[in-house]
């Protein structure tokens, strides 16, 4: 499992038809910074995922990837790589709260 934050949507109007339907999120991952543990770093790369939970624009989620994602409720038949599995309300690293779904 992963933290990222959701940073926009991929609309598509030609799909695979056991993807009709689902609503797809763009990722940024999360890193813990490791010069500066009390925060987050943004990862390099970005990751498409559907959207089980209901997410929305800045929200940090929590998803998986690979052969986990297709375990996810309706997601066996599915030819999906990262599903978003929670809407993340607080994150403590070291005993220090780095995040807060109420504070943001």
């Amino acid at each position: 499992m992963f933290l990222a934050r959701v940073e926009g949507s991929v609309v598509c109007t030609k799909k695979d038809p056991a993807m009709s339907g689902r609503k797809l999120l763009l990722l940024r991952p999360q890193l813990v910074d490791e010069k500066d543990p009390s925060r987050f770093k943004a990862g390099s790369n970005t990751v498409v995922a559907v959207d089980t939970m209901g997410a929305g624009l800045g929200e940090l989620v929590m998803f998986c990837q690979g052969s986990s994602a297709r375990l996810a409720p309706g997601m066996k038949e599915a030819p999906v790589d990262a599903v978003i599995i929670g809407i993340v309300d607080a994150v403590d690293v070291l005993g220090k709260q780095v995040y807060n779904a109420r504070q943001s």
